[in-house]
């Protein structure tokens, strides 16, 4: 599981939280030997996510919304957590999820032509991903916010929909949360984008401890080519050009060196906070494949 930042700066994987099934937490033999802690228990994917999001939060990560799939959207604690500290929120739903005594799906049974707008929720491969959207305002929120069901219908197959719960602040556009929702396409490309830079998939660990070490590796190799991307695309203020000496090789100048532009933060006492991770204790081996990833996604702004 992972904890993901989106921003116009870039994208980054912030936290990670390793997944274990009950019967594999419950199982002593195999807990002995990958040396997972006493004290891991069993805990659900929303509470390891929810326990991201404060790590977060605690760390003073600046973020106003949290995306995620339908494990997270249907887990009322996120949702009362995200409203008590006063985020944003667009987070999928099952069409089994109900909303006072009805299924979301009853709620746009009779939802008029005109309620639906055609929007993109962000460029893909093949261009903008459009489909229609509608919203409908529930009661709920806290002060100064909206809570609304938000529906994606599918243009070629009207019957094909995906329903979010939102939270966000009064006057927000339908235009804003369906770029809200669209990031999490954002965060699909950031995993290919890791599994195949900096290889976060790229283990055969058999030990707590060696997962840990692998993916924070991997995670902190990704932040860096995030920074590194920031400073290529212009990140800094145009500077005089000045002469340089020719180089060694005889060429008439050096290639500019990317890194530079994050020893520039070092210097004006300001950096990115990241969330602060636990070194995880000694460990040996696991013979069980990892669960299935899950994701939650937090944005600035």
């Amino acid at each position: 599981m992972f904890l993901g930042y989106a921003s116009q700066h870039g994208h980054a994987l912030i936290d990670r939280a390793l997944y274990l099934p009950k019967e594999w937490a419950e199982d002593a033999d195999r807990r002995r030997e990958a040396r997972v802690p006493a004290d891991i228990a069993f805990t659900t994917k929303p509470k390891q996510g929810l326990a991201m999001l404060e790590r977060a939060r605690a760390a003073g990560v600046p973020f106003s919304w949290i995306t995620g799939d339908s494990v997270y959207g249907a887990d009322h604690a996120i949702r009362r957590w995200a409203e008590r500290h006063r985020r944003g929120y667009v987070l999928a739903v099952t069409s089994g999820q109900r909303l006072g005594l009805r299924p979301v799906t009853a709620w746009i049974k009779k939802l008029p032509k005109k309620e639906w707008q055609r929007l993109s929720a962000g460029e893909g491969a093949k261009g903008p991903r459009f489909y229609d959207w509608a919203c409908l305002p529930y009661n709920g929120a806290a002060p100064g916010f909206q809570c609304a069901l938000l529906v994606r219908r599918s243009i070629v197959k009207p019957t094909e929909q995906t329903f979010y719960l939102t939270h966000a602040p009064e006057g927000t556009t339908l235009a804003n949360l369906v770029r809200i929702a669209g990031t999490r396409w954002s965060f699909e490309s950031l995993f290919e984008q890791a599994k195949g830079e900096v290889g976060l998939d790229h283990y055969e660990v058999r030990s707590w401890v060696g997962w840990h070490r692998h993916i924070t590796l991997a995670m902190l190799a990704l932040a860096y080519l995030a920074a590194l991307r920031k400073a290529a695309a212009g990140g800094c203020r145009p500077r005089k050009p000045r002469r340089r000496p020719a180089a060694a090789h005889g060429a008439r100048g050096q290639a500019p060196a990317l890194a530079s532009g994050l020893d520039a933060t070092s210097q004006t006492g300001r950096r990115s906070a990241l969330v602060s991770m636990a070194p995880p204790t000694p460990a040996a081996r696991t013979p069980r494949s990892l669960a299935p990833t899950h994701r939650l996604h937090a944005t600035p702004t």
